[in-house]
């Protein structure tokens, strides 16, 4: 087994294995296990994100399998601008989509690469919001005015206050945020 199919898959508790279609991905296009293994943990935290969300919001209606898959493949851009895997850069995002859109994937999956790091643009929707914030706290990062988006969201499906809906919403987001140092440690022991 390779360094990168080590960090997509294999035995970590509370980290499932990237799905196949994106590990086949992944190792067609050489990507670092750095880079493996940040997918693999968005996409966990995206996994659990969508499920609670189904369960505690169920008038969110949104593709839960589009934004697991945007989760698991939304840096792949990053094979071809790799300075962006250790400095903050945004040429990875158009160049992301444009991969995936070569490698046959359907535009409405693949625009999670051009994205997720301009969740405010207008052609973002839930899902976008959705994968933008998985990627904000893996690593305990919360992001206001991206969580705001998706508060008002709730709040207008569902029929409830805004505050109820912030006060749901946060409490997850800290529950999640609260795994961030094991999953910045299971990233950083994989090399660039």
């Amino acid at each position: 087994m390779t360094v990168l199919e080590r960090a997509v898959r294999g035995c970590v508790p509370g980290l499932p294995d990237l799905p196949p279609e994106a590990v086949t991905l992944l190792v067609e296009v050489g990507a670092p296990a750095r880079l493996g293994a940040h997918l693999r943990v968005v996409y966990a935290v995206a996994c659990e994100l969508t499920a609670w969300l189904a369960a505690a919001h169920p008038a969110l209606v949104f593709d839960r399998a589009a934004v697991v898959f945007g989760a698991a493949t939304h840096d792949v851009g990053k094979v071809l601008h790799p300075r962006e895997l250790s400095v903050p850069g945004s040429l990875h995002e158009p160049a992301g989509e444009r991969l995936l859109v070569q490698r046959g994937v359907p535009p409405r999956l693949a625009r999670f690469a051009g994205t997720h790091g301009s969740w405010h643009d207008s052609r973002a929707g839930v899902e976008d919001h959705l994968v933008s914030l998985a990627d904000k706290i893996w690593k305990g990062k919360r992001v206001e005015d991206l969580e705001r988006l998706l508060v008002e969201r709730i709040a207008d499906v569902s029929g409830i206050a805004v505050w109820e809906a912030f006060v749901s919403l946060d409490d997850r987001l800290q529950e999640l945020a609260a795994g961030a140092d094991d999953r910045l440690a299971f990233q950083n022991a994989f090399p660039v």
